[in-house]
């Protein structure tokens, strides 16, 4: 399998799911900002809509959203938990992790990066994600992981998000159950894995 990433963004979060699952792949930097591959090819061949992630297996076929991504990767290794099986009312609320995060807190995160973005409007987006983060907070309480005592793929999708909250100056420090979620997260040996290939820690 092949991965295709830009440091830092959300190809973060199935860069951990792969690390997670203990399986063999290539990860392949596609800067955001110049669509260009190592080797000199055009990421847009790749994947027209030009963002990351995306996964390539080993037959061509290829997965180019993250929430799909993670899913696959987890039912490739499912001894690991990452996902629960398929069927099952948790693998719904698994999804309905995956599709909050995504809609509510990644999308969300997309305005306070752009520098086009009118301060009024920065600072109601902060107002939007601070709420959507302080519900989060009150459904960690308890709870080591969202879905409870076990680690899942939308976990790592959390933490990757939550992480861009430092390069917009979002403060977390209201949050301490999602503080500590996020310490937690960030200590996994795979997320530690992840993030050193990412150049994000040393």
């Amino acid at each position: 399998m092949k991965l295709y990433y830009s440091p830092g963004a959300c190809s973060l979060s199935p860069h951990i799911a792969l690390y997670e699952a203990g399986l063999q792949f290539e990860a392949i930097p596609a800067p955001t900002k110049t669509h260009k591959l190592p080797d000199g090819t055009d990421y847009y061949t790749i994947n027209p809509l030009g963002y990351v992630p995306l996964l390539e297996l080993d037959d061509g076929r290829r997965l180019r959203e993250g929430p799909a991504i993670v899913q696959y990767i987890a039912d490739q290794a499912p001894a690991k938990n990452l996902a629960p099986a398929n069927g099952s009312f948790e693998r719904y609320k698994l999804q309905e992790w995956l599709t909050f995060i995504g809609t509510e807190i990644h999308k969300t995160f997309g305005p306070l990066f752009n520098p086009a973005t009118a301060a009024d409007a920065k600072s109601a987006t902060m107002k939007q994600l601070s709420a959507r983060l302080a519900w989060v907070d009150g459904e960690l309480a308890g709870k080591k992981y969202l879905m409870g005592d076990t680690f899942t793929v939308a976990d790592g999708y959390l933490f990757t998000v939550t992480n861009w909250a430092q390069y917009v100056g979002l403060d977390l420090s209201g949050f301490k159950n999602l503080l500590a979620f996020r310490a937690l997260v960030g200590a996994r040996p795979a997320v530690v894995a992840a993030m050193k290939a990412e150049g994000l820690v040393k």
